[in-house]
Order: structure tokens, then sequence, then C-alpha cells
């Protein structure tokens, strides 16, 4: 069933190409029910999930591939795993969705690339195959390269290829290390790998460790390796923010969090501090950048870097409950800035500008678009109730027990973010209505159910975390217990 999961969308991507160019309705229609039923299959993987070993690798599958004998195709989940993936089929399924108005070109090739693109997610996190992982690691820069360079703003060539450059370049070290271990261990087998090398020496992990966590920094991205963010944000299309934001840079946290961390355990001891000051640069950093953007796109780019830096902060942390707040920070941003990129599209369809001095007073003219701006932009600051508080506050307070100055230092984060967002929100939705804001329609019946169905899981989130939690709980201990 994994394998099928993992398999389906690229093998559903194939008909589609072959529709006719005219079809466009049908190949709408087409590329839903394939992210749909990819949607279910993965609830399947739920289904029969056994949450009481939830930190052991279930619906494992291996068998030889291609003669390997040391390195077989080999597949499984975790709990870990198993949330980035129903995340994934869940973002992918809305991205679809969502273009239906906004992609007018080459649409057998968009929907084609979007399936693409989500059985490479899906590969990264469900491979025990070190090989394996890395294959679809780099698959996955292909179809966003495509998607941003083809259905992209003025810039996207540009883009797209500082993307591909950055990401590419990270993954060289990764690539090495992975030579490395295969020249002295013979296998690529994951498990195998874990308890080998955190038997290695100090000066041995700390290389293997910076060798694969430079290629998950880009990917988070981390200061100082986020400059290509903003740039691939605002020129994407909207899916392809959602799916960058809301997937892509959770892979280079779920590296750290199944790679660098438990494989290299004293190594990231030893760089734990470094972490933890370029990441509360990073959430200083990213605030004041969004503070002074005049595009709504790029603002919300910037939070990014400020989000996925309470992330690794909490990951620095060391402890249990900073763990299981990089995993809720991971699963709330990918929802609300994922909504918030899809509200910023819709701005953007109706007036054809992203400048936020072009807006004002749309309260009054679209009231349903401005109430979901609204809901989002408190959840982004962390609104107690809401997605993002939970994480927000697990990472500060995991921080802060493993050292308080981490805690101290980062707490400005928050209150820098309740500064831009709310200041959007004031100069958006409140104030006079501008002529041109007056003329826009509000949602349709297909986008309002598109924010609903991220909203249930925000507020959800927020007012009953332990659902998520239990995903991850034995994951983190297990990782606390290898670190210590």
């Amino acid at each position: 069933m994994l394998s099928l999961v993992i398999f389906f969308p690229v093998l559903a991507a194939i008909p589609v190409l072959f529709f006719d160019p005219s079809w466009n309705r049908r190949v709408w229609a087409y590329g839903t029910l394939a992210a749909l039923l990819e949607f279910i299959f993965s609830l399947s993987l739920l289904y029969n999930f056994d949450f009481s070993r939830a930190g052991d690798f279930q619906l494992v599958e291996e068998f030889p591939f291609l003669g390997l004998q040391n390195a077989p195709y080999k597949v499984g989940v975790d709990g870990l795993a198993l949330i980035l993936i129903l995340l994934t089929t869940f973002l992918t399924l809305i991205g679809i969705i969502s273009s239906y108005n906004y992609i007018k070109e080459k649409i057998r090739e968009y929907v084609a690339a979007m399936l693409a693109l989500e059985t490479a997610m899906m590969g990264v996190f469900a491979s025990l195959n070190l090989i394996q992982f890395f294959i679809f690691w780099e698959a996955q820069l292909i179809p966003m390269f495509i998607l941003i360079a083809l259905w992209g703003h003025e810039n996207r060539v540009y883009a797209a290829f500082k993307f591909l450059i950055y990401t590419a370049f990270g993954s060289i070290f990764m690539l090495v290390a992975l030579i490395w271990l295969f020249i002295n261990y013979g296998t690529f087998d994951y498990q195998y790998l874990l308890n080998e090398t955190s038997k290695l020496d100090l000066y041995t992990q700390q290389l293997l460790f910076l060798a694969f966590s430079i290629s998950f920094a880009i990917k988070v991205p981390m200061f100082p390796f986020h400059t290509w963010l903003p740039d691939a944000h605002v020129e994407a299309p909207t899916a392809g923010s959602v799916i960058l934001a809301g997937i892509l840079l959770k892979m280079g946290i779920f590296g750290f969090m199944r790679y660098s961390i438990p494989m290299f355990p004293d190594a990231f001891e030893s760089f734990a501090n470094l972490i933890a000051y370029l990441s509360i640069i990073g959430i200083i950093y990213g605030g004041l950048m969004a503070w002074v953007q005049s595009d709504m796109k790029k603002l919300v780019a910037y939070s990014s870097v400020a989000h996925m830096g309470f992330a690794m902060l909490g990951l620095a942390s060391g402890n249990p409950i900073g763990f299981q707040g990089a995993v809720i920070v991971m699963l709330s941003h990918g929802l609300v800035t994922g909504a918030l990129f899809l509200i910023v599209g819709m701005l953007y369809e109706r007036r054809h500008t992203r400048l936020i001095r072009e807006y004002s007073g749309i309260g009054r003219s679209v009231p349903n678009l401005a109430t979901f701006l609204v809901i989002m932009s408190l959840a982004s600051i962390g609104l107690p109730g809401l997605s993002g508080f939970v994480g927000e506050f697990m990472c500060l307070l995991g921080a802060y027990n493993r050292e308080p100055l981490w805690g101290i230092l980062a707490v400005p984060g928050v209150v820098i973010a309740a500064v831009y967002m709310l200041s959007l929100v004031r100069r958006v939705v409140f104030g006079q209505l501008d002529p041109e804001s007056a003329k826009m329609p509000d949602l349709s019946l297909r986008e309002t159910l598109i924010l609903v169905a991220i909203l249930v899981f925000v507020v959800w989130m927020g007012i009953y975390p332990k659902t998520f939690l239990d995903f991850t709980n034995s994951v983190s201990e297990i990782l606390h217990t290898m670190i210590r």
C-alpha cells in the first residue's frame, strides 16, 4: 500500500499528457480525481498505523532493485513520516483545486508536474534507503523548477534557476557523505547505518553531520542560506508557493530529525549552540524583513524564514517538547502560510497586483475573503486557540529548558510577527474602501471550501493538539534518548 501511495501520482500523471489540449475541464477533473484518490490512499496508511508504536517503522516494504543487493528498495513510515505524508496529499489536492482559474496555458503539463512533484515528496518521507532518499530528494527539484519557470511571474526563470542552483549545490555535500558511508559500511540501509554511525568518533561525526546538514539547512531555509526563498515564493504560481511553503521547506527539518540528529548525535550536541543562534537570527531577521515589505507575497515569504527559525530552535533544544514543537510548527506553518498564499493569490486574480498600498477597506467589499485573511493572520502570529500558538510556545519552552537565553532572545520574534501581520490586516482590510477593491467579487463556493478545509485543521490543532502530537510522541522520545 505504501508503494502505491508513493508512485500513484506519477503514474496518474502520464495519461494526462495525452489528453487533447482543448480538454481543459477534463484535465482539471482528472487531476482533481487523481489527487483526491491519492489523499484517500494516504488515509488508508493512517487506518493501518499502530500509534502505540509510533516511533517504529511500520508498513515496511523491501525488495531488491536493479540487482543492487546492498541497496534494495525499502520504504516505511513512523509517526513523523506519516503526518507529513498526510499533509502532502492534502495540500497537493488543495493546490490543484485552487489552480482552476489561475492557470490558463499548458494545463496538461501543469497537472502532470504537480502529480510528479507529489510522488517525489512522498518518496522523501517514506524512504529507508539513503541513496533512494537522495534520488527522491533531487527528483523533486525538477517539477518544482518547471512549475516556477513556466507558470510563474515576470522574473520566474531567474527565480527557478536560483532555487535549483542553491538546493542542488547543497546536495553535493550529502552525496559525498553517502559515498563515504557506502565505502565504509557497504550498504545504504538507513536502519543499519543508524546504529553504526552513532558509534563513530566525534570528528568523523561532525564532518558527516555538516555534509548532510548543509543540504537540509538550505532547504529549511536557515539563515544565511535563505536568500533563494523570497524570489522562489514571489515568482511561483499560487499552488507552487503553497507546496513550496507547506511541504518542501519541511523536508529540511525532516532531514535533520530523520538523518542528521539520530545518525550523528554527538556531532549534533557539539553544533547545538550554533544551530540555536542561527535560528534566533533567522527569527528576528525574517520578521524584520517581512515588516518592511510592500508586496504581500514577499511579506508572507519572509515570515516563513522566521517560522522555520522557531522550528529549528525547537530542534536545537534537543528535548522532546522542543522536537514536538518543531513538528507542530511545521504542520501549522504548512496550513496557515499555505492559506495566506492562497488568499494573496485570490486577491491577485481579482486586482492583478500584490502591492499592499493598492488595497484598502476590502472588509467592506469582500467580507468573507477578509475574514479568512484576518483569521489566518492571527494564526500566523500565534494567537492562542489557533495552530500557530501551540508549536511556537513548545519550541520556546523547549529552548528555554535547554538554555534560558535562547528562549529570551527568540521571544521578540513573536512581537515582530504581530507587528507586520496586524499592520497588513489594518492596511488591507480596514480603512477607506478604494474604488478598485469595491469592484472585487467575494469568495466563490470553491474558494470558500478550500479555505474552510484548511481552517478546520488550524482550529483543531490549536484547541486539541494531542491528535497531532500522538504522531510524534514516540519519535521525540527516541531522538531525545539517542542524543543523551
